[in-house]
């Protein structure tokens, strides 16, 4: 069995769950004690995240999007003198390489705080490990997830967040289905935290409307495009849906989108923000010559603006920020090929996310500390991020924007979405 520090990769798992086994590996001499992620010159954040597997395209846009704002940070001076330094880690999005990940991030290379993970069944493994060791401030900023609980108690308080929540997404797209007559709603996720938090949500709106579930079909986390989803398809068929709500990364997602529209599935499909819009469509245009009856009825619901609306302050800078930079991740973590987008959904969430980063960053002034990160947070009232929603935090506001955007796929592309009744009734 594998190892790590001296632990079996269960035992890691183990402390991922209870925090229970790690304790010896601090000894007595605390994180801060130890270094606190700050140098003269430097703030170190950790990152793990999927940059191998069939969800690397995740991990891969969300670094490079961050990558680019923090680029022009660094390139300006830095945070008060201070470059940031992203210490980076593959987890292929896999719960146990995160956890390792993580003890490997505040043990050795001590970091000053989390960024970026990606992922429900990653993240929630790594937040009991946060709480067990509280005391030393290390928080999670900004996971590319939408599940409760690292929104919720017991674990809330030792995560922010930025994007909405699943539970808005789905009941946004609950509501809209069921505001143009489409009120028999099926699901499809992934088997796992964030497939059922995901399914919650979506149980949850139903029931606002006197509605329940009719038909629900699962996958394993890790399927590839190649896989065949006939099954689940068939599954939900059966059901008779009037539309159907995929909680799922691309290549799953997009085998499903598939395999539904060849059996005769011909009701609308929806995927939240999670799936990487981009790869889900890069994946049904390379595999079929005419992908238009495909994408006809897809609608997938996002939690940036439009990178392509450059009205929007933020996403100008976005395009041209990756333009410039077009950043890439550390050569020993893309072991698999994989073509980047110029932008995407994913690397502007990403971009966000290090844009109001660095705002934190410089609310601690010339001397940071840990102990002072969730007091610079909840100093943040109203502030511009320069998209059409302002940010704001408290000690009972741990989520800083709020809004949900709905796409459709035009030609090569993903838009925004105008009118339900038109497209959808």
């Amino acid at each position: 069995m594998q190892t790590t520090g001296g632990m079996t990769r269960r035992a890691v798992l183990r402390a991922g769950l209870g925090g229970c086994v790690a304790a010896p590996l601090f000894g007595s001499a605390s994180l801060a004690r130890q270094g606190g992620g700050v140098t003269d010159t430097e703030i170190v954040l950790g990152m793990s995240a999927a940059f191998s597997g069939p969800s690397r395209g995740l991990g891969i846009e969300l670094y490079r999007g961050a990558s680019a704002y923090f680029s022009h940070v660094n390139r300006a001076g830095g945070v008060q003198g201070r470059k940031i330094v992203l210490k980076t880690y593959d987890d292929g999005y896999q719960p146990i390489p995160s956890v390792e990940n993580t003890m490997k991030l505040m043990l050795r290379d001590r970091v000053f705080a989390l960024f970026g993970y990606v992922g429900t069944p990653t993240v929630t493994r790594v937040l009991p490990m946060l709480k067990k060791f509280q005391q030393e401030n290390v928080y999670l900023f900004f996971p590319f997830t939408g599940a409760q609980p690292q929104r919720e108690p017991p674990y809330g308080d030792f995560a922010f967040n930025l994007r909405a929540s699943y539970r808005q997404e789905t009941g946004g797209l609950v509501d809209q289905f069921v505001s143009v007559g489409r009120r028999r709603i099926g699901m499809f996720y992934q088997a796992d935290a964030y497939g059922r938090s995901g399914w919650a949500g979506a149980r949850r709106a139903l029931a606002r409307h006197g509605e329940r579930i009719v038909g629900e079909a699962t996958y394993r986390r890790g399927e590839k495009f190649t896989g065949s989803m006939r099954r689940q398809v068939d599954i939900l068929k059966a059901a008779r849906p009037d539309a159907v709500i995929c909680i799922g990364a691309y290549a799953a997602c997009a085998a499903f989108l598939r395999d539904a529209v060849d059996r005769g599935l011909r009701v609308p499909i929806a995927n939240l923000s999670f799936v990487g819009s981009e790869n889900l469509l890069k994946l049904i245009r390379g595999a079929r010559e005419d992908s238009a009856p495909y994408t006809r009825l897809l609608v997938n619901s996002q939690v940036v603006p439009s990178y392509e609306d450059d009205s929007i302050p933020a996403v100008r800078q976005y395009r041209e920020l990756m333009d410039r930079y077009d950043p890439v991740p550390p050569q020993e973590l893309v072991t698999e090929p994989y073509a980047p987008f110029p932008h995407s959904f994913v690397s502007l969430e990403g971009f966000l996310d290090a844009k109001l980063m660095v705002e934190i960053l410089n609310r601690l002034g010339d001397s940071p500390q840990r102990a002072a990160l969730d007091k610079a947070v909840f100093s943040v009232k109203d502030f511009d991020l320069g998209i059409d929603e302002r940010v704001s935090f408290g000690p009972g506001r741990r989520q800083g924007l709020q809004r949900v955007y709905y796409t459709v796929v035009e030609g090569d592309r993903f838009v925004p979405l105008k009118d339900w009744k038109d497209r959808f009734s």
